[in-house]
């Protein structure tokens, strides 16, 4: 690797990190990058994940007062995810390639589009609180987060904004601390596949941490409405994208 490629990698990570907090689809931004740095579909599916542990860990750098609130559930929740997270490592690295390819734009798209509703949808339940759903819901989004990811965030955006009364801030803060989870457990049986180019991976964490890390403020500004069906049409236009490919 060049350091010009390097450079440009740090660049992608960071832009990464950034649309990840903010969308959730911080994939469509890195996995791209590690393709056109010459890195194989397989190898660039692991760096990336590994990689992109580092926008968890800027974000939570940053929004560590907002998870001190949670206590005892969140580290229940993070357990979920973790298990989640390594499920999904196993099922990329054991099971026939594009097993698992083939529902994920129409899990992208279902999501989108309770994003978009979810002020209709919240009102239809009631504004009740989902706490039995919420969890297990929580595990398989990670399962896919460690397999693959691109939406995951979305997903999850989805999940807590409809089961829940959280702002979407707060789902944000939430959505980048269990998927970075996630990630954290996929990327140490990555590790050990002999697959990841570690080179790589450093270049986009560098820059992912740095755009994580600047996340939280970014959305804060945002208006709620505004960013959730912006997310909600940017996650339909990610299904059509992975649908098409």
């Amino acid at each position: 690797m060049t350091l010009l490629e390097f450079g440009l990698l740090v660049v992608a990570g960071f832009f990464a990190g950034l649309v990840g907090f903010v969308t959730g689809m911080a994939s469509l931004v890195s996995y791209p990058a590690l393709l056109a740095a010459g890195l194989p579909p397989v190898a660039a599916n692991v760096t990336n994940t590994v990689a992109m542990v580092a926008v968890g860990v800027g974000a939570t750098t940053n929004a560590s007062s907002e998870l001190a609130k949670d206590g005892k559930q969140l580290v229940r929740f993070a357990i979920y995810s973790g298990l989640g997270g390594l499920i999904g490592a196993a099922v990329l690295l054991l099971a026939p390639p594009g097993s698992f390819e083939v529902v994920v734009p129409f899990l992208v798209a279902f999501a989108a589009v309770a994003l978009l509703l979810q002020p209709k949808l919240r009102k239809m339940s009631g504004h009740r609180e989902f706490p039995t759903l919420y969890p297990i819901a929580l595990f398989f989004v990670a399962i896919y987060g460690g397999y693959f990811g691109a939406g995951a965030g979305v997903i999850f955006l989805a999940l807590a904004l409809v089961c829940t009364s959280d702002s979407i801030w707060r789902a944000s803060v939430l959505k980048s601390f269990f998927l970075g989870v996630a990630n954290l457990v996929a990327a140490v049986i990555f590790a050990f596949s002999g697959e990841v180019n570690w080179l790589a991976a450093l270049a986009l964490a560098l820059g992912a941490f740095a755009g994580g890390y600047c996340g939280p403020p970014v959305v804060k500004v945002i208006p709620p409405t505004v960013l959730r069906i912006a997310v909600g049409i940017c996650g339909l236009g990610l299904a059509a994208w992975l649908l098409w490919k």
